[in-house]
């Protein structure tokens, strides 16, 4: 948005503001909320601090640093806010879960780390953070944001308080801070019609277990290599010879590949389904759902865990769940992979619908990176880092309101157009 489209929404922004920022204590931080969002959402290529301040008539360095880097209002209730008002605005078809890297140079800022970057595709010096998003085929907001704090962080106590990381904070995999914040928000009332999640999360047993002892359904992508029984393999019991323990029972047949699977059945099997209309006209390609066990180690022991739990016998009956799969026209060989804790007999038009829905959350990132800024943050304390990716969430919330309200009905008026340099399907 240009300077004078912004100004054009002062009135709807600072009703906006109030809301969202209700429970800011003093009236000039919320003053200060305002003017930063104003600035996240003004054109520049630049969204640091520093920049934003000498667009803004208003603006003042000074203050604005010290309104994120050192001020102590909390952001959680912030962003719970947001979350509440816009879940029932936006209506989501399911929840997204990824999570997205922040490049950064030297070893203070909070929570860097060498590890993988998916924003430069290999091992970097970054921040990563997950995040949860509420998301349809038109619409998209975060809900919650998890930085995650590498295990040479929870060990060292120096960094750990130049940078203020809360001393309950600790280490915890992806996946864990995935469900914590799924708990979080269910504590706020919200809770998922479905989860969508990358092959990140859907490759771990555990994940999918904790979405399943939820009651949350899911669509996940898994890897090539994810070992499955056919849903109509039987375990059977060794005898037992009196000596030692008893038998465990077992599946006779080895697990396959989901991709042994897929292949084995057959280019014929495979049915066209339509999910969306994309920029280019309708986007297809062929599908196939199947009924599965999945194998391994880990999902045979959270198995046994459960049944145990439940009613202390284990037949060795391992979950059953829908495998998806995708062979695009020619392919030579199936190229995608989901599985599906949904109802048996969900339609294939369905799992589809869902698992391809997840690209809203890229549509996001895009977004709330190129847009408005959200890996232009210069501090290096925990609260900065929280206080300013709240900030862009709200400033995204915002952005998504003007253009789903009835009145944004042309493709060049201000509140449908986005606020990056170009358009993003």
């Amino acid at each position: 948005m240009d300077a004078h489209e912004v100004n054009r929404a002062r009135a709807k922004l600072a009703l906006f503001v109030a809301d969202v920022f209700a429970s800011v204590p003093r009236k000039d931080q919320r003053a200060k909320g305002n003017c930063y969002l104003r600035g996240l959402m003004t054109d520049g290529r630049r969204k640091s601090i520093q920049a934003m301040a000498a667009r803004l008539p208003d603006g003042n360095e000074q203050n604005l640093q010290q309104f994120v880097n050192q001020s102590t209002w909390d952001p959680v209730p912030v962003r719970r806010r947001i979350a509440e008002r816009m879940v029932p605005l936006i209506g989501p078809d399911a929840w997204a879960i990824d999570d997205v890297s922040f490049p950064k140079d030297g070893k203070m800022s909070v929570a860097v780390a060498h590890q993988y970057c998916g924003a430069l595709g290999k091992q970097a010096n970054c921040q990563v953070a997950v995040s949860v998003h509420a998301v349809t085929d038109a619409a998209s907001v975060p809900l919650q944001w998890r930085l995650f704090v590498p295990q040479e962080w929870a060990d060292d106590p120096v960094r750990r308080r130049k940078t203020g990381i809360p001393e309950e904070t600790g280490h915890r995999e992806k996946w864990r801070l995935a469900l914590d914040t799924l708990d979080e928000l269910a504590g706020w009332g919200l809770v998922p019609p479905v989860v969508v999640a990358d092959a990140g999360y859907g490759q771990n047993a555990d994940f999918r277990d904790g979405l399943t002892g939820r009651g949350i359904g899911y669509v996940v992508a898994v890897r090539s290599d994810v070992t499955v029984h056919c849903c109509d393999a039987e375990p059977v019991t060794p005898p037992w010879s009196g000596n030692g323990r008893k038998p465990q029972p077992r599946y006779r047949d080895k697990p396959c590949s989901v991709a042994e699977l897929a292949a084995g059945q057959g280019r014929p099997a495979f049915t066209e389904v339509t999910w969306r209309e994309g920029s280019r006209g309708p986007m297809h390609s062929r599908f196939l759902a199947l009924r599965v066990r999945p194998a391994g180690v880990r999902a045979r022991r959270l198995a046994q865990a459960a049944a145990t739990a439940q009613d202390g016998l284990w037949n060795g009956v391992l979950p059953e769940v829908t495998l998806l799969v995708e062979w695009p026209e020619g392919a030579e060989t199936p190229t995608d992979y989901w599985l599906s804790n949904l109802p048996a007999g969900t339609p294939v038009a369905e799992l589809v619908r869902l698992a391809k829905i997840r690209w809203r959350i890229e549509h996001d990132y895009r977004e709330l990176k190129h847009g408005l800024g959200l890996d232009h943050f210069e501090g290096r304390s925990w609260a900065g880092w929280h206080h300013h990716v709240t900030l862009v969430t709200a400033a995204h919330a915002f952005l998504t309101e003007q253009r789903l309200a009835p009145k944004a009905d042309t493709a060049n008026s201000p509140s449908t157009r986005s606020s990056t340099p170009s358009r993003t399907c």
